[in-house]
């Protein structure tokens, strides 16, 4: 198949390559399956997968980010930053775009933000004669309009300039058939889905790997977010520095290892801590856990939690395990959530919050049991590409329930779907009773992820539905979204 005489292309994301996935995944496709160069316009600040920086046919331009004063700024001025700031990343994009790097033969941009990123890949690409494609993640607007309301100036003219530069690409992507509808019959544009699929370093960690990676992070997992917890009580300093031992696993002669009988329940959620992420359903989800459990094994409250972990750190198990949540990812509400769980005093639940590279991520999504996802969804119309990341390391979900999340989460099969933490409290509850040898709802989901998942790969998806877009656009057989079949 053939691309463009100048056999390149560039990936354009106003945000943190690192924390782009799906734009990582497009560059590393557009190198390796249409053999172009690709240069990446993107912000620095977390570091994308290694596959990227040694990809020699991958070159990332990194732009400077734009500082927030929002904070500290007195409220009569916020309205001028909201101009000034779009005005300033215009001319930075229109700077690399046009100047530092070479023309390519299609620009391939992240939506959102639109705000000014559509406005200047159109500009760009009027000056470079080159294609422009549009990776349709959410709706911008709808972004906005968490901060701003629904009724907001701004939020109206971002969706006019959403709207109307989004009809000018050449193409476009989506990532559900729920926005691909959206796109058709609401705003003209007609668009080929992309769903998000997991790279092949998605998988399920072998036992060995799960307990490398534990000695690795053991200092994050052993330090409580506030006061001891059930998982930090009763560690030494010999306990931290031994490398045969970990909370979930040991290490048995040269190189056999096994899991700890009364190991807690791992279990991960990926979040960017902002509001269309209501992290304090988990919180209250996690209360109600460790309540309903104390009271189902008649507990007494007045022997204290310490009476539990030393039998727990004795080696005795219970009908119900702890839970140990590990929360990945950055992000503005961060602060405040650790804040509320450092004041929880949780007898069986405990929180690490942490930061991990892109090679360690997904050995943590494949040493855990159970992931949970919080996300919402501004426009109802995205799906959750974490959700994606899970379900290629073979581990089942609980979600929160939304209009197209059912595209993904196939109840009772991979994961189930909750409206509350009440709802998620049950879920708890019926997943870990009998953990780790009898939770058979637990197994039953987990089987469901690996019959299901496993052969659902990002570059067979790409290569059936992105290439041969990309090809038709490069190659001027379409000339506009609104034109495409």
């Amino acid at each position: 198949m053939g691309f463009g005489k100048r056999n390149r292309a560039a990936v354009v994301v106003l945000g943190d390559i690192g924390r782009s996935p799906r734009m990582q995944y497009h560059a590393l496709s557009l190198a390796r399956q249409a053999n172009l160069e690709v240069d990446i316009v993107a912000y620095g600040g977390s570091d994308p997968h290694s596959a990227l920086l040694e990809h020699q046919s991958i070159h990332i331009h990194t732009m400077r980010q734009w500082a927030s004063r929002d904070g500290i700024l007195p409220k009569v001025f916020r309205p001028l930053m909201l101009l000034l700031k779009p005005l300033i990343q215009f001319i930075m994009l229109l700077w690399f775009l046009c100047v530092k790097i070479k023309a390519p033969d299609v620009f391939l941009v992240q939506n959102p933000p639109s705000v000014p990123t559509l406005v200047a890949v159109k500009w760009a690409s009027w000056i470079r004669r080159s294609s422009f494609i549009i990776d349709w993640h959410n709706f911008g607007y709808t972004l906005l309009a968490l901060s701003l309301g629904r009724s907001s100036r701004f939020v109206a003219v971002y969706h006019w300039v959403e709207l109307h530069f989004g009809k000018m690409a050449n193409g476009a992507l989506c990532v559900t058939k729920a926005m691909q509808h959206e796109l058709d019959q609401v705003w003209g544009i007609k668009a080929t889905v992309l769903y998000d699929q997991p790279p092949e370093f998605f998988r399920p960690a072998l036992l060995e790997e799960k307990h490398k990676l534990f000695c690795r992070i053991k200092k994050d997992m052993f330090k409580p977010e506030g006061p001891t917890d059930c998982i930090s009580y009763g560690i030494s300093i010999k306990d931290m520095q031994d490398p045969n031992t970990t909370l979930f696993t040991n290490k048995i002669g040269e190189s056999y290892y096994d899991l700890k009988q009364n190991r807690p329940a791992l279990i991960v959620s990926s979040t960017s801590w902002t509001p269309d992420e209501d992290f304090g359903i988990l919180l209250e989800a996690a209360v109600m856990y460790d309540r309903r459990v104390a009271a189902l094994l008649n507990e007494n409250d007045s022997n204290g939690e310490e009476v539990l972990w030393k039998a727990i750190d004795d080696g005795n198990t219970f009908l119900y395990p702890r839970l140990l949540f590990v929360i990945t990812g950055k992000g503005p509400e961060k602060e405040k959530y650790e804040e509320k769980i450092k004041k929880l005093n949780l007898k069986r639940v405990a929180f690490r919050t942490m930061w991990l590279t892109p090679e360690d991520y997904p050995l943590l999504l494949g040493s855990a049991d159970l992931g949970v996802c919080l996300h919402t969804s501004s426009s109802g119309l995205d799906l959750p590409m974490k959700v994606v990341d899970m379900f290629g390391c073979g581990l089942p979900v609980c979600a929160v329930s939304y209009s197209c999340i059912t595209e993904l989460v196939k109840v009772d099969t991979n994961g189930l779907l909750f409206s509350s933490s009440s709802e998620l409290a049950d879920e708890l509850m019926m997943l870990f009773k009998g953990f780790p040898d009898e939770c058979d709802g637990l197994k039953e989901l987990k089987k469901g992820v690996l019959d299901m998942g496993l052969s659902a790969r990002w570059a067979n998806e790409w290569e059936a539905n992105a290439k041969p877009l990309i090809s038709k656009v490069i190659s001027g057989d379409v000339t506009s979204s609104v034109d495409l079949v």
